[in-house]
């Protein structure tokens, strides 16, 4: 078992980063205990975690508030534990959130599906911003 922090992201953080799992986002709300949720994310070249989102939703009106936020990504069920941690400031990129969009949906979804397919219709048909976190990084493996 070891658990490590470090300011960037490993050469085994960013493959297990590229896979397509949930990261559990959370954002800061001053006294509030933050509540994660599951989100699609992708991990940039640069280290950074993204993810979109339409611009008037809840957690990118917390963010203009305060611009902290972190996101964990764990193993599934049946996998060795690990999982990896991007935490600090957030910033809301008004640009690039329906390429995002377009990519992770070819990640987590079967385009072929009709069903599928509309569904990513429907989100490109809507406004989307990108939210970028970057910063401190935690890490542990079993």
């Amino acid at each position: 078992m070891s658990t490590d922090d470090t300011s960037s992201l490993t050469t085994e953080d960013l493959e297990f980063l590229r896979r397509p799992l949930y990261g559990f986002l959370s954002v800061a709300d001053g006294p509030v205990p933050a509540q994660p949720r599951p989100v699609w994310y992708e991990v940039t070249a640069e280290g950074t975690i993204q993810l979109f989102t339409g611009p008037d939703t809840l957690k990118v009106r917390r963010l203009r508030r305060d611009p902290r936020a972190s996101i964990v990504v764990a193993a599934p069920v049946g996998e060795r534990e690990r999982w990896v941690s991007v935490a600090g400031r957030a910033t809301v990129e008004p640009d690039g959130g329906h390429a995002l969009a377009e990519r992770l949906a070819g990640r987590y979804w079967d385009l072929d599906d009709p069903t599928r397919a509309e569904d990513l219709a429907g989100i490109l048909g809507e406004a989307q911003v990108r939210i970028v976190i970057q910063e401190s990084v935690k890490r542990y493996a079993y």
